[in-house]
């Protein structure tokens, strides 16, 4: 078989692969957004961060967020996981305030997003969400059972 037919082939069998990724990433934000309760969301660890890494806007994973019960699940857009990345109980989580985008940071954000910190027993993060957003993540957070409500630093 002649070398261009070789290259034509896997030209095709490329973006076959291409197109079922985005099939694929189309089916699993269907499946995932099903209940509803979904939006977008962005996560950052802040564990040994320094100022001018925040100040670069790095670590920041694009996602989406669903509320489950008291639990907070977060999906990362691209990823072709059926389970989330990373997840938060209510009872677990304090907020500490919020913040606007510093620097190249509102480039690797979604428009319009503000940055809530927030921490657990076991890991201080940032959420990134619109503003609407943020009014529902509060409202969700005072909705805890008694003696577990909104905890702020």
């Amino acid at each position: 078989m002649p070398l261009w037919v070789w290259i034509v082939d896997s030209i095709g069998v490329l973006l076959l692969l291409v197109l079922l990724y985005g099939l694929s990433l189309v089916i699993r934000r269907r499946w995932i957004t099903r209940n509803g309760g979904t939006f977008e969301l962005s996560h950052r660890a802040r564990s040994g961060a320094t100022d001018e890494w925040r100040k670069a806007g790095r670590g920041w994973a694009l996602g989406l967020g669903r509320y489950s019960g008291g639990r907070l699940e977060f999906f990362r857009i691209f990823s072709l996981a059926l389970r989330p990345h990373h997840v938060v109980e209510r009872g677990d989580l304090t907020y500490d305030g919020q913040r606007e985008p510093v620097g190249t940071e509102a480039h690797s954000l979604y428009a319009g997003h503000v940055i809530v910190c927030c921490h657990s027993s076991t890991s201080e993060f940032e959420l990134a969400m619109t503003p609407e957003a943020v009014t529902g993540f509060l409202s969700w957070l005072e909705a805890a059972p008694p003696g577990r409500g909104l905890r702020a630093h």
